[in-house]
């Protein structure tokens, strides 16, 4: 039990004032119950009270329905309607804004001896108990006592977090390459001041206290001006999903002969009568929960590395449902049981050929660049890459789009070979960007998740699906967002 909202009296349309705070996590399933009681007495015990009725759903399903409100039948009493629930969620306020600025500084204090300055600032904010957490470093404009540093976008959390009045010291430093820069002066100011703009309010005397208190004539070394300011907020994964942006999920499923015959036990395709095979579980997952972000709740499914009827051909997109002009299945477990179907129907065979799938979804994303759908491939596969040229490239010319890649692995202590693992990281640009003939890719769009990593005996044992999806969903947010910045959505 989470919490408990307040008694309404006597009314069967209560609104409830009682608002519950989740910490909302976009990569997991977060699963609601919500029972209803008519209050009876004073007593804490629900088994006193008459049971009205209840509602499950997922925290993702009331935030990716339209205006994050949904409703839900309430069930639990055989043969009676119990009425309906009306759920809405929103984000917590808080200080989402960011500001920009741009300083110039004026007849600066000369440090070095040979030339001028090398000035650049530093930005602290206050805290609480009086001290100063560094915030924001300019770049150094070399030779010059006049500097004009380039605009820098900061929240305004941390500027000054989310007090107006606070106050924020500014340190001004002749950089020097050994590090011992020297020191040419401060003020202080606060967001409340910055945010005037342009202004007389805005120019102050850069001053060193030492000389201060040394030289009586002493004015100040020199000035800083702000040049510019400007503040919008700072949009999160919620507010385009509130907004109307779908999830538009594609699942691709590798059915190269190396992953067993389906019919034998050790296959990773066999379909056993009483549990589900590591491909179904990968699929479960993670489409559990993406399910919940897209209104249509249908689903491309698409197979590469088979011999598919009537005539035997290799294909590597082949859709699951059998039809090539609306590879689409209701919902993940119609996903599921086309899986099914194709492995009934289709002959294992190979090589590994990713960039065909690829493109199908690149194709699908061009048409749609307005930020109303966000595209998402799911890759379940366990051998080698066999045309990595091509996938790299088809990824590098990927612009609207986003991949996600969930590997079952298991055949490489069975001699599928080295290079595999060392294949799927390549293609992870979380450390080196990929590149294709000389084009790097505009965006880290790859999460490579190994899926033995999950299963027992490997390194994260013990962990669920919970945490395979977890994993594999966590970077999709951000993601998400550096699209929309990057274009203005």
């Amino acid at each position: 039990q989470f919490g408990r909202t307040e008694v309404i009296d006597n009314s069967l349309n209560p609104d409830f004032l009682h608002k519950f705070v989740l910490d909302y996590c976009f990569e997991e399933r977060q699963n609601l119950r919500f029972d209803l009681y008519d209050v009876d007495s004073k007593s804490p015990d629900l088994s006193k009270h008459d049971f009205l009725g209840q509602a499950f759903c997922t925290l993702g399903e009331i935030v990716g329905s339209a205006g994050s409100r949904l409703e839900k039948p309430l069930t639990g009493i055989p043969g009676k309607k119990c009425g309906t629930i009306i759920l809405l969620a929103e984000e917590l306020g808080n200080c989402r804004d960011v500001a920009t600025l741009q300083f110039c500084a004026n007849k600066l204090d000369k440090k070095d001896f040979f030339g001028k300055s090398d000035p650049f600032m530093v930005f602290y904010r206050s805290n609480e108990d009086g001290t100063f957490t560094i915030c924001h470093k300019t770049e150094v404009v070399r030779n010059t006592l006049n500097p004009i540093w380039e605009a820098f976008a900061i929240p305004v959390r941390a500027l000054c977090n989310g007090d107006h009045d606070r106050a924020i010291k500014v340190e001004v430093y002749d950089w020097d390459r050994d590090g011992s820069h020297d020191f040419i002066g401060e003020f202080t100011t606060s967001y409340r001041e910055l945010a005037r703009g342009q202004s007389h309010f805005n120019v102050y005397e850069v001053v060193n206290p030492r000389k201060k208190m040394k030289k009586k004539k002493y004015l100040n070394s020199g000035t800083v001006t702000l040049l510019s300011f400007a503040v919008e907020a700072e949009h999160t994964f919620l507010d385009y999903i509130r907004g109307g942006t779908q999830l538009n999920f594609t699942v691709a499923i590798d059915f190269t002969a190396s992953n067993g015959n389906p019919s034998q036990p050790t296959s990773l395709h066999y379909l056993s009568p009483f549990q589900l095979n590591a491909y179904s579980l990968a699929l479960r997952a993670v489409g559990d929960i993406i399910q919940d972000y897209d209104s249509d709740k249908m689903f491309p499914a698409l197979g590469f590395g088979a011999k598919v009827p009537p005539d035997g051909h290799v294909s590597h997109e082949f859709p699951l449902n059998g039809d090539a002009s609306n590879p689409a299945c209701r919902g993940i477990a119609g996903v599921l049981e086309a899986y099914q179907r194709s492995l009934r129907r289709v002959q294992l065979y190979g090589p590994t050929n990713f960039a065909p799938v690829v493109n199908h979804v690149a194709r699908l994303a061009a048409t749609v660049l307005d930020g109303s759908q966000y595209f998402v491939l799911l890759i379940i596969t366990d051998g080698v890459i066999s045309d990595m040229a091509q996938t790299k490239e088809a990824i590098v010319n990927v612009r609207p789009s986003w991949w996600h890649w969930c590997r079952c692995w298991h055949l490489w202590v069975l001699g599928a070979g080295n290079l595999g693992p060392l294949a799927m990281v390549e293609l992870d640009g979380d450390d080196i960007r990929i590149s294709s003939r000389g084009k790097v890719a505009e965006r880290d769009i790859v999460q490579f998740v190994p899926f033995r990593d999950y299963m027992s005996g490997g390194p994260g044992a013990g962990l669920s699906m919970a945490g395979l999806a977890r994993e594999v969903l966590a970077e999709i947010p951000d993601q998400l967002l550096s699209y929309m910045k990057a274009r203005g959505i």
